[in-house]
C-alpha cells in the first residue's frame, strides 16, 4: 500500500462506524461498501477505538483512500452537569501512550455503563441479557446502540431512534460515563500527530449543545475543524457552523456518520470538500492516508 496520489479526490466521507464500535458492517465490509457507494476517501472513526484500522486496511479496495481515525467521547466541564460531545480525531499515532491509555479507560467505562443500563432495565422488568448483548457486539467498543439493538430484538421498540427516546436510553435509562475532558482530548490528539475536528457541534436534536465561546477556546487550544454537514444538523445549524468556522479559520467538514442499519443515513450522504480534506492531511503527523495499489 502506498500514500494517496496528489490529485484531489472527488467524494470524501470522513465519519463512519464499523462493528469495531457500534456500526453493523465489519471494517472490511465498510470499505467495500464505501467503494461501491462511489467514495474516493472514507474515514473509519469508531468510538474510542482503533481496532478496525487493520482489518479495514487489509480489505481496502483498489483506488479507495482510507483515513484512519476515531470518534472520541469527551466532556465539557464548564457547566454542571457537564455536556457530552464528540471529537473526530484523524491520522493520529495509535501507539502514542497517553492517548492510547485514555481511550482504553473510556472503553472500559463503556463496558461498566452498559452493564449498569442493563441492570436498570432488568430492575424494571425488562428482560435483557448482558452476555447476549456483549456477544452481539462481537468485540466492538460497547455503546448504547448495542443495547438499542437488544431492545429491538426483544420487540420492545421498533427502531434505534425510538430506543434513544426519553422513555428508554435517552433519559430514563441513560447512565453517564467518565469521558475525556475535551481540552485534554484536543491536547492528546495533537500530541499524537492527529487532527481534531468537533463532530456535529450544533446537533440540538441530540440534546444539549455547547456555546460558541467554548469552540473559540478549543480553537485556541488546537481544534482544527468543525463538522457542518451532518444528518442531525438543520440547514440553519449548518450555516451557523460554517460561519463560526470561517471566523475562526477552522476546516469545515461534511460526513454521513454512517452506522449501517442502526441509522437510515447512507455512505456519502454528506461529504467533505477536497480543499478541506487536504488541509486536514497537511496538519497530520501521526499516520498517513492509505490507498491500495
Amino acid at each position: 500500500m502506498t500514500p494517496p496520489p496528489s490529485s484531489a479526490p472527488r467524494r470524501i466521507d470522513l465519519h463512519t462506524h464499523s462493528t469495531a464500535s457500534d456500526g453493523t458492517l465489519t471494517p472490511a465490509e465498510l470499505v467495500r461498501a464505501a467503494a461501491e457507494a462511489g467514495l474516493d476517501v472514507v474515514a473509519i472513526t469508531d468510538h474510542d477505538t482503533t481496532a478496525g484500522w487493520e482489518p479495514a486496511l487489509r480489505a481496502l479496495p483498489p483506488g479507495l483512500t482510507l483515513v484512519r481515525g476515531a470518534e472520541i467521547s469527551c466532556l465539557w466541564n464548564g457547566v454542571r452537569p457537564g455536556v457530552s460531545l464528540h471529537l473526530l480525531a484523524y491520522l493520529f499515532d495509535p501507539d502514542f501512550p497517553a492517548l492510547a491509555a485514555e481511550l482504553a479507560r473510556v472503553r472500559a467505562a463503556r463496558e461498566i455503563r452498559g452493564q449498569r443500563i442493563v441492570e436498570l432495565l432488568r430492575a424494571d422488568g425488562v428482560e435483557l441479557d448482558w452476555t447476549e448483548i456483549h456477544t452481539a457486539a462481537a468485540g466492538g467498543s460497547i455503546g448504547r446502540p448495542h443495547i438499542a439493538a437488544a431492545l429491538i430484538r426483544a420487540g420492545l421498540v421498533a427502531t434505534t431512534t425510538e430506543a434513544f427516546g426519553p422513555q428508554w436510553l435517552g433519559w430514563r435509562y441513560r447512565v453517564p460515563k467518565p469521558d475525556i475532558d475535551v481540552f485534554r482530548a484536543v491536547e492528546l490528539v495533537r500530541a499524537a500527530g492527529g487532527v481534531p475536528v468537533f463532530a456535529h457541534p450544533r446537533a440540538s436534536r441530540r440534546g444539549r449543545i455547547v456555546p460558541d465561546e467554548l469552540i473559540v477556546e478549543l480553537a485556541e487550544a488546537g481544534l482544527a475543524g468543525l463538522e457542518a454537514d451532518h444528518e442531525d444538523h438543520s440547514p440553519a445549524e449548518r450555516e451557523h457552523v460554517r460561519a463560526l468556522a470561517g471566523r475562526l479559520g477552522l476546516v469545515v467538514t461534511g460526513s454521513s456518520d454512517f452506522h449501517g442499519t442502526h441509522k437510515t443515513v447512507r455512505l456519502g450522504a454528506h461529504v467533505t470538500s477536497p480543499q478541506a480534506y487536504e488541509r486536514i492531511v497537511a496538519q497530520a503527523g501521526g499516520v498517513s492516508p492509505v490507498v491500495s495499489d
